[in-house]
């Protein structure tokens, strides 16, 4: 086990939902399994499973659903890190798995070299199938994913976006918080080595590879509710969402296209309309 450097503690947050226990032991077992000391934080979405509470978790419930794919307990849990002290915190989806040294690569990547200080650490990740096996498919190009972010304290700040985020907002999320990352500019460091396991339900993935879905699988995002929802809000609307995600949605008001014809950067080489796409 590497030593972490001085009396520093790390954590990582997963919010769930109504996983199955096969999902979230293996999700609880990858951190567990972790080369350096991590606690996990596994945050209830107002359905908890009473069989957690003897799990190497702090199981922390909350009373209700708040059905936004997880960014209430994501934010909830990054607040709890925070003023817990401690000095990097990962997010983990409950379907999802991390190899045993991801905690340790994010924390080496991050440790600051000579003059530079890195705010955030970016990991990579594999595509898997339902079996486990990987997905022969490159990640998507100018996103990342939240299982794949790791965040120091010069980021911390960024983490209520999560919370604060409107609900009908909720299914782009995670593309929404990496733009508002993006917007101030922090510095990232980068694990080059692929440590996050992501269970991929995407149909356009498996079609784009020449496999059929598997069961379960997700068609792609429906942008439309979204684009409905920000174009019906007023100037002053739309200026209440910006603070509220961290993301500049003034552009809506210039006359800018949306990307429709875009081509989607999942790796699938669809058109943006047919898969599961970027929010414009």
């Amino acid at each position: 086990m590497t030593p972490l450097p001085g009396s520093s503690k790390f954590a990582v947050i997963t919010p769930y939902y109504d996983e199955s226990p096969v999902l979230l032991r293996r999700c609880i077992q990858s951190v567990v399994q972790q080369t350096v000391p991590v606690e996990h934080l596994l945050i209830a979405d107002g359905r908890p499973q009473s069989w957690l509470d003897a799990e190497s978790v702090r199981h922390i419930k909350l009373d209700r659903s708040h059905r936004d794919f997880g960014n209430t307990p994501r934010g909830i849990g990054s607040l709890l890190a925070i003023s817990e002290g401690f000095d990097g915190f990962g997010f983990l989806d409950a379907d999802n798995w991390l190899e045993p040294n991801h905690v340790e690569l994010c924390v080496q990547a991050g440790t600051p070299v000579r003059e530079s200080s890195f705010d955030y650490v970016i990991a990579q990740r594999h595509y898997r199938r339902p079996d486990e096996t990987i997905i022969p498919v490159p990640d998507e190009k100018g996103h990342v994913d939240t299982n794949c972010l790791f965040m120091l304290k010069g980021s911390f700040f960024v983490t209520p976006y999560f919370a604060t985020m409107p609900r009908p907002l909720s299914i782009v999320g995670d593309r929404l918080f990496y733009q508002a990352l993006q917007a101030r500019a922090l510095k990232a460091a980068l694990v080059p080595a692929k440590t996050v396991n992501y269970l991929c339900l995407w149909e356009a993935i498996y079609r784009h590879i020449g496999e059929v879905p598997p069961a379960g699988a997700k068609p792609g995002i429906d942008l439309a509710p979204i684009d409905k929802y920000l174009d019906d809000l007023s100037d002053r609307e739309l200026q209440l969402v910006s603070s509220l995600t961290g993301v500049d949605f003034s552009a809506r008001r210039a006359g800018v296209p949306p990307r429709r014809n875009a081509r989607c950067h999942c790796g699938s080489g669809l058109k943006y309309k047919n898969c599961h796409g970027k929010l414009r």
